[in-house]
C-alpha cells in the first residue's frame, strides 16, 4: 500500500506541482471580472444543447442568447425571428427575453439571471490551466484520437470502451456502497459477472443488452453524497474542470482499484501506463468534436465549459436527477473524465 502511493501519489504530485509552478505567474496578469460573460455563456450553452438534445428550456439557464451563437445553433424554423412587432411565442423561451422592447435593458437581465454561483477566486489560473490543457490537447491528445478512429472500427473502439469500464467495476462497487445504495450496488456486481464471463473479458456489453444498464460513480461523488461540498472551481491540469473535492476523489479514487494495486505491487507499471494511455486517448475521442462544437459557439468558451461541468456533475451525483426535478439532457461526454477508464 505504502509503495502504491509512493509511486503514484508522488508522479501526479509532481506533474501537478510542476505545472502550478510554471503556469501560475503566467495568469496573474489576466484577471477580470468575467459575471456577465457567465450569464452570456450560459445562452449560448443552451443554444448548443438544444439544437443536439432537444428542449432544454428549464435546466436553468433564462439568459438571453448571443445572436451569433443563435444564428449558429438553432435550424432555421427556430430561429425565424419577428422584426415587426412583439410576438415572440414561438420563439424558445430563453430567447424571448431578447426582444425589441427588452434589448436595451439585456445587460441588467444578464447580470441579475439566476445562473450558477461561480465561487471562481483562481479565474486568472484556471484560464491558464484551460490553455495549457488545450495546448496539450491540440498537440498530443487530438492527434492520437483521431488516428485511433481511423485505424479501428466502430465496433473495435467500442469493445475497448466495454473492456475500460468492466475494469473499473470494482471502483464503482465500492463508492455504490460507500454511498449506501444497494439497488446500484447489486447492478454494479451483476455487470461485472456477467461481462467479465459472457461479455468476455468485458468486450462485449452483455449486461447492457440483458437490461442491466452501467451507471459511473467516484469518491467526488461518495463526498458529495455524505454532505462535503465541493468548494471552489478548479481546472486540473490534464484533468480539466473539477474542484478541491473532486480532485482529492481523483487521486483516492486509485486505491480502490485491484488492477492499480496489482500493477504497483508487482512492478508492471506498465499495465497502469496502457491503461491510462489508452482510456485518455478513446475517452476523449467520444467528446472532442462536442468540445469543439461548444467552443466555436461560445461568447466564452471557459465559461461555458465550467457551467456545463457543473451542471452535469451535479446532475451525477443526484444519479440524473437534477436539482428541483429539472431535467438535464443527458450528455455524451463527462467533462469530468480523468484519464484513465470510466
Amino acid at each position: 500500500m505504502l509503495k502504491s502511493m509512493r509511486r503514484s501519489g508522488s508522479l501526479r504530485l509532481a506533474l501537478a506541482v510542476g505545472a502550478i509552478a510554471v503556469l501560475l505567474p503566467a495568469g496573474a496578469s489576466r484577471a477580470a471580472d468575467q459575471f456577465a460573460y457567465e450569464q452570456v455563456a450560459a445562452a449560448d450553452i443552451k443554444d448548443v444543447m438544444q439544437a443536439t438534445y432537444g428542449d432544454v428550456d428549464e435546466i436553468g439557464i433564462d439568459a438571453p442568447a448571443a445572436a451569433t451563437s443563435a444564428e449558429n445553433s438553432f435550424p432555421a424554423a427556430e430561429r425565424a425571428v419577428s422584426t415587426t412587432g412583439s410576438d415572440t411565442r414561438d420563439l424558445p423561451q430563453f430567447a424571448q427575453a431578447w426582444t425589441a422592447d427588452t434589448k436595451d435593458d439585456a445587460p441588467l437581465q444578464v447580470a441579475q439571471s439566476g445562473g450558477n454561483d461561480i465561487n471562481d477566486p483562481l479565474e486568472s489560473f484556471n484560464r491558464v490551466m484551460l490553455d495549457f490543457n488545450e495546448f496539450l490537447q491540440a498537440l498530443i491528445l487530438r492527434p492520437m484520437a483521431e488516428f485511433y478512429i481511423l485505424m479501428l472500427p466502430d465496433e473495435a473502439r467500442d469493445a475497448i470502451h466495454n473492456a475500460l469500464d468492466n475494469l473499473r467495476s470494482p471502483v464503482v462497487l465500492a463508492n455504490d456502497l460507500l454511498q449506501g445504495e444497494g439497488e446500484r450496488a447489486w447492478e454494479t456486481t451483476q455487470r461485472m459477472l456477467i461481462n467479465s464471463t459472457a461479455g468476455v473479458g468485458g468486450l462485449i456489453d452483455v449486461a447492457e443488452k440483458w437490461g442491466i444498464k452501467g451507471h459511473s460513480e467516484d469518491l467526488g461523488q461518495t463526498f458529495a453524497v455524505w454532505g462535503v461540498p465541493e468548494g471552489f472551481y478548479l481546472v486540473l491540469p490534464l484533468f480539466g474542470p473539477s474542484n478541491p473535492r473532486d480532485a482529492i476523489g481523483k487521486f483516492l479514487d486509485s486505491y480502490l482499484d485491484p488492477l492499480s494495486h496489482y500493477a504497483d505491487n508487482t512492478d508492471r507499471e506498465e499495465i497502469s501506463y496502457t491503461r491510462t494511455l489508452l482510456g485518455g486517448v478513446d475517452e476523449f475521442s467520444r467528446v472532442m468534436n462536442d468540445l469543439q462544437k461548444l467552443k466555436e459557439t461560445s461568447v466564452d468558451y471557459y465559461a461555458a465549459l465550467r457551467s456545463v461541468a457543473r451542471q452535469k456533475r451535479e446532475a451525477d451525483i443526484r444519479n440524473g436527477t437534477p436539482k428541483e426535478g429539472a431535467p438535464v439532457p443527458d450528455l455524451k461526454y463527462d467533462f469530468n473524465a480523468e484519464f484513465t477508464a470510466q
